[in-house]
């Protein structure tokens, strides 16, 4: 099964398209080389669409799911993968693969990002300043910039730096040494500041326009996520940009029925701030294949992501049928599962918001960012602001939406309880989290006392969790090419 997924990713499947439909006919960006690179405005939109592409990657198809679902006490591996499994058991070494892919393919993504920020400028053509398109495409790559280095600095802590487009080989130029993690997030900022300045709230009518492509609702979005999880937080900026979501001109609403989310029907919809748009067929989502059971999938082996029993009690605990149901499918199979059926012919459960297989060719999204997640993270702000009544509100209006009472808290730590909980169940599966525990400063004891036993052994499974592993270990193999790069704390 493992070379299948190989098979796959070096096929190209994962070719997501992430931009206006204008753009299909345009000269692919890889052919813009030479002295007549990057001359016009096409060549601009051109390079724009490689720098979205960059969602069709694999970390942002299921590896930001592994790294934070799964390394939580959300899912656990499933599969047959030893590289997941570390993920799972919370025992990654520098030497796993999978780091080296990510990294490498974010920081590809920042690469395209990078080139349209320094070409862009400089490209004479009139049709740029048309309806302010060039300060547009500037503020959609600065966004996109903001985005993958948020994804990095949460992952890695302090990184490189890169922040201008070169082909250089010298060393003065690959082996960059390690930004603190403050400069990190402060570069993001800025980024954003002036994504927010230079982008409209939509593009047009169209939806698969304004929920595929960076707008200012995205930016304030993010900004809200990187003012509430960088170390020194600020949760008056996190209610402001929440606000600015909320209140936006774009008219984001929740939908009435969270199934609505899920179902391949409504893509591109009003809850939706911005998500990959694959659409099949070599623009695809080949996820859905690794996680679906085999009723969904058409495949007898096991699969991966799969559902904690300590999830599946949080959403019975809270009476949350509603999201229970969309997000976790329970099935029989013949495999062995050693956390659900010891025995072939169980029940298992199976991570389930992605719905269709359609034989790694599926249709079905990821988003990006959502508004629930904003109003949560507002009633978050809320409470750490002592404004308790104000984030109950916050609260309630998601909890409503899936047939759940007002919440009962009283109080700032119950509060925040709820809000967490809350969290946990309208977003697992789609890597969250992960930076919440870490936010919340619960990381090490949720895990140390997470209790999953294994019914093959009849022990309960053990993480070691520690301060250290709050961070993932820089790549040796990027190490390697980089001597300037160092270690975290922790890791060999």
């Amino acid at each position: 099964m493992k070379s299948i997924i190989k098979n796959i990713i070096v096929a190209g499947l994962f070719s997501g398209l992430v931009a206006c439909e204008d753009f299909l006919d345009l000269k692919p960006v890889s052919d813009l080389t030479g002295e007549n690179a990057y001359s016009t405005a096409s060549d601009a939109e051109a390079a724009l669409v490689g720098a979205y592409d960059s969602f069709s990657q694999e970390y942002y198809i299921w590896d930001n799911v592994l790294f934070s679902d799964v390394m939580s006490d959300n899912y656990y591996a499933g599969g047959d993968n030893p590289d997941i499994f570390s993920i799972d058991d919370l025992t990654v070494n520098p030497l796993n693969p999978r780091l080296y892919n990510n990294w490498s393919q974010i920081y590809n993504a920042i690469l395209k990002a990078n080139t349209v920020l320094d070409k862009v400028p400089g490209i004479n053509d009139a049709g740029l300043d048309v309806g302010n398109r060039r300060a547009q495409i500037l503020g959609e790559a600065a966004f996109l910039r903001a985005f993958h280095y948020y994804n990095l600095v949460k992952m890695f802590g302090g990184v490189p730096l890169i922040i201008q487009a070169s082909n250089s080989t010298a060393p003065s130029e690959t082996q960059k040494p390690r930004n603190t993690e403050a400069e990190v997030y402060a570069q993001i900022i800025i980024d954003l500041e002036f994504a927010i300045a230079n982008l409209p709230d939509v593009y047009s009518n169209d939806a698969s326009v304004n929920k595929a492509r960076a707008t200012k609702g995205a930016a304030n979005a993010l900004m809200a996520k990187v003012q509430a999880q960088k170390p020194n937080r600020d949760y008056n900026k996190v209610l402001e940009h929440c606000n600015a979501v909320i209140n936006s001109p774009a008219g984001y609403q929740l939908l009435t029925e969270y199934a609505h989310l899920w179902d391949g029907n409504h893509y591109n919809n009003a809850e939706s701030i911005i998500e990959v748009q694959f659409v099949g067929g070599p623009e695809a989502n080949w996820g859905p294949q690794l996680l679906l059971p085999p009723s969904l999938s058409g495949d007898s082996w096991r699969k991966f992501v799969t559902p904690s029993r300590d999830l599946v009690n949080a959403f019975d605990s809270e009476g949350d049928n509603v999201r229970k149901n969309v997000s976790i499918l329970f099935e029989s199979v013949n495999w062995v599962d050693e956390f659900w059926s010891a025995t072939t012919g169980g029940s298992v459960p199976f991570a389930y918001k992605w719905k269709s297989a359609n034989g790694w060719a599926s249709t079905n999204r990821q988003y990006l960012l959502r508004l629930a997640d904003i109003i949560l993270l507002k009633a978050e702000a809320l409470n750490e602001l002592n404004q308790l009544e104000e984030a109950r509100t916050e609260l309630n209006r998601v909890r409503s939406r899936v047939g759940l009472g007002a919440t009962p808290a009283t109080d700032k730590a119950t509060m925040a309880l709820a809000i967490e909980k809350e969290r946990r169940l309208e977003l697992c599966q789609e890597a969250q989290r992960w930076d919440d525990l870490k936010r919340y400063g619960k990381a090490v004891s949720v895990m140390n006392n997470l209790v999953e036993i294994n019914l093959l052994t009849g022990q309960p499974k053990v993480f070691n969790m520690t301060d250290e592993k709050l961070l993932l270990p820089i790549p040796q193999s990027e190490r390697n090419r980089n001597p300037n790069l160092g270690q975290n704390p922790g890791y060999n």
